[in-house]
């Protein structure tokens, strides 16, 4: 049996194309959901409309701060393993489920897959680092994306023989939901948009949307933009980002804040795009995907690959620099390769953990 353990919504994306893969080949699989981010309830619904199963396990373990949330996790999963003893774990990214699931699994000697292994940021005042870097550690098989992946997880000595570079699940997944998108919504005309004619916006990060001085360095940059193109800025706002929006009394004008869109429908607004600026790490491997310009609204990416191709750049927090680093992007010529792979990376995961 594999038992796939979910958290937050980015990692149900990036597992759906294992989770498809092992309903293909009709395999012995259980989901655990600690529902870290979000209730049960409501990530059922994401699960309908990406075509998933139901999870069988639902831990509903909610917010709290790392020490707390990362101990209800250790303790509902370490329950559900013990109960269903799996071949192997898996794991996906740098969340506190992925640390708690790799731990809870190891110390019962139970195989860990940690798929999207071997990210670096180099910025330890993460905490998404230290989840990755934990988990890297302490997996026995480590399921790189890129060959860069695979040289940090050497550089800190993690075995050869452990690392396999199967290209990035976003892939699968961008290509497979896009579909199932297509087929559902027409967001673009629900929003009164024309492709090609709109800058879309992410900005959720708890180091940027928490600190005024960087929040606002984010808004003025965006509104300098609009000013500029004289295209439409898209800002779907996550709830926590427009109280602290309301709470530091950050002035909007020319930027259209939206309610918050589902995940097949951003995939087409992210698609459709001019240009995206982001502070998402998911988002900037879709753009470099999809062909879309990309501006990270950070000052580290664990992303590199997509600088090296010239999908993305480092616009970091400040109103110039958003600006300048957005003019570059306009200029910039298109047509990248994609970096994370050729959209098998589902496949291969699934072949390696039976083997």
């Amino acid at each position: 049996m594999i038992a796939i353990i979910l958290g937050t919504r980015p990692e149900i994306i990036k597992m759906s194309p294992v989770i498809r893969e092992c309903v293909r080949r009709k395999l012995d699989f259980t989901m655990i959901h600690t529902g870290q981010h979000y209730s049960y309830e409501m990530d059922e619904t994401f699960f309908q409309q990406l075509e998933l199963p139901r999870p069988e396990n639902n831990l509903d373990v909610g917010s709290g701060t790392h020490a707390e949330q990362t101990a209800k996790i250790l303790r509902g999963i370490e329950r559900i393993l013990v109960e269903k003893r799996p071949k192997i774990a898996l794991v996906q990214g740098d969340t506190n489920t992925v640390m708690a699931g790799a731990l809870a699994a190891t110390k019962l000697h139970i195989k860990v897959g940690h798929v999207e292994a071997g990210l670096r940021s180099f910025d330890r005042s993460m905490p998404e680092e230290i989840n990755r870097i934990v988990a890297d550690h302490i997996s026995d098989i480590l399921f790189a994306p890129t060959e860069v992946s695979r040289r940090y997880l050497l550089q800190e000595g993690i075995p050869l023989e452990r690392i396999h570079v199967v290209g990035n699940t976003i892939v699968d997944s961008v290509h497979q939901n896009l579909e199932i998108s297509t087929k559902r919504s027409d967001i673009l005309s629900e929003m009164g948009l024309n492709a090609g004619e709109y800058f879309l916006v992410t900005a959720h990060r708890s180091e940027n949307v928490d600190v005024k001085e960087r929040f606002k360095g984010i808004i003025d940059g965006l509104k300098l933009i609009n000013d500029e193109y004289e295209m439409p800025v898209i800002y779907p706002i996550h709830p926590r980002a427009k109280k602290f929006l309301e709470l530091f009394r950050i002035d909007t004008t020319g930027i259209h804040i939206v309610p918050p869109v589902g995940f097949l429908q951003f995939l087409q607004l992210e698609s459709s795009a001019r240009m995206v600026l982001t502070d998402s790490g998911g988002v900037q491997e879709e753009t470099c995907i999809l062909g879309t310009p990309c501006v990270t609204l950070r000052d580290n990416t664990e992303r590199p690959e997509t600088i090296d191709v010239g999908s993305n750049m480092l616009g970091h927090v400040r109103p110039d620099t958003i600006m300048k680093a957005t003019r570059m992007m306009m200029d910039a010529e298109g047509g990248w390769e994609n970096p994370f792979g050729d959209g098998r990376a589902g496949a291969r995961i699934v072949h390696l953990c039976r083997s």
